[in-house]
């Protein structure tokens, strides 16, 4: 009798355990299931992110508009307002057959004079290949140093009477700190090959040399600049021994001097001059993966260029 129940009981516990793995399997499939359809919405999210799906205001239906592309903030290669977007903008603005003009609206302090250079350059030739598309500024809070030196290479340039315009000039910040090594008792060893190799290094006592060559190198850019400013502005400009200088304008005065053409906002611009009042951004905005990887791939010669010494139109 007793063999009998201990059959009994180790055939209701292997039961028992069998149900048990059966169930186990299931509510493993389910959490599979689970996780599968949460990875899928995660990959959806990424996908939305990253990929620029474009803009759907942008098919033409037939009736011409205004193009719109923007350069906000500090004009640098690593930024939002780098060449590379700003060109990619303008050039499809321009391409686009229905475009009756493209206004670039400017809200920027300044920032890399190669890339205000090359966005200069680009608004030029595309003036050039497409003279029945004109091409105007038309400038918000602030157009200053780089972003003038963009704005110098359009048809016109529209400010609001308090925009702030002008800084015509080229700096080159940074810091020493020899003094306050010495006060820490703090030795510096910089081995170099190259006589100029340590150029400006902040941890050294300034060079004569150095310093006078850089002069010479900020004063070369800072002609650049001005034959740049003359080349746009033509006859316009009327030139006074401040121009140049650095010093900076309301927009009120900026149409007295010749540095821009009258006022004006991207809708009265559209509206009145153009006689396209839809307007259409054709503006290229970093994308998730972009900015990602840009944060993290930025190397050590960079990052410290950023810290010890910045060159910009400012």
């Amino acid at each position: 009798m007793s063999d009998s129940n201990d059959v009994q009981w180790e055939r209701k516990v292997l039961e028992k355990l069998a149900l048990e793995a059966l169930a186990e399997q299931r509510r493993g499939r389910r959490w599979g299931i689970f996780f599968k359809l949460l990875g899928f919405g995660y990959l959806a999210v990424i996908l939305g992110l990253v990929v620029d799906w474009g803009q759907t205001d942008k098919l033409a239906d037939g009736a011409k508009f205004t193009a719109l592309v923007n350069l906000n903030g500090v004009i640098k290669a690593k930024g939002d307002a780098n060449a590379e977007h700003v060109i990619s903008g303008l050039q499809a603005a321009f391409e686009d057959k229905h475009t009756a003009g493209v206004i670039l609206r400017i809200n920027s302090p300044g920032g890399s004079p190669v890339q205000s250079g090359i966005i200069n350059d680009e608004m030029r030739r595309l003036r050039a290949a497409h003279p029945e598309i004109p091409l105007h500024v038309v400038v918000e809070d602030v157009c200053a140093s780089g972003g003038y030196y963009v704005a110098a290479a359009a048809d016109k340039i529209f400010v609001d009477k308090a925009s702030i315009v002008g800084s015509i000039g080229v700096l080159m910040d940074g810091f020493g700190f020899t003094g306050t090594m010495e006060k820490l008792g703090v030795e510096r060893r910089l081995l170099t090959a190259g006589e100029s190799k340590g150029f400006l290094d902040p941890f050294s006592p300034q060079n004569e040399q150095h310093k006078d060559h850089a002069k010479q190198m900020l004063s070369e850019v800072h002609g650049q600049f001005i034959d740049v400013v003359r080349k746009g502005r033509g006859k316009r400009l009327k030139e006074t021994p401040e121009m140049f200088s650095g010093l900076m304008w309301s927009g009120a005065r900026s149409i007295e001097l010749g540095l821009a053409d009258g006022y004006g906002t991207v809708d009265s611009v559209a509206r009145d001059v153009f006689k396209a009042s839809d307007v259409r951004d054709f503006s290229v905005k970093q994308n998730f993966a972009e900015k990602f990887a840009k944060q993290f791939g930025a190397d050590m010669a960079e990052s410290m260029a950023d810290v010890m010494t910045r060159f910009t139109l400012r």
